[in-house]
């Protein structure tokens, strides 16, 4: 009886320990979908690699790639929404989509 008690002990907590070893390798990885820029501000469209989310990282226009973004977006639906998304609020143009 006693042998079983010590095998408890001993077992869970290394069952517990492998489990989060497991969980922490399966992060998803975020990867760059494109680049581009318009009017004073340059922008990264990153994309989770389930394709479900996507976001910009936005920097002023400057000749350093390696500075910290201006601004990070929320997540958008779709890279067209985050796209139209910087049109309209960086690259100050003029689409119907920015009325809305």
């Amino acid at each position: 009886m006693k042998l079983i008690q010590i095998l408890k002990l001993a077992v869970v907590p290394i069952l517990t320990v492998l489990s989060f070893v497991s969980t922490s390798n399966t992060a998803l990885a975020d990867y760059l979908t494109s680049e581009g820029s318009g009017g004073n501000y340059r922008y990264e469209l990153w994309s989770t690699d389930d394709n479900n989310n996507y976001y910009l990282k936005i920097w002023l226009y400057e000749p350093s790639p390696q500075s910290d973004p201006y601004t990070t977006t929320t997540t958008f639906s779709s890279s067209r929404e985050a796209l139209i998304y910087f049109d309209c609020n960086y690259a100050n143009k003029n689409l119907p989509e920015c009325s809305q």
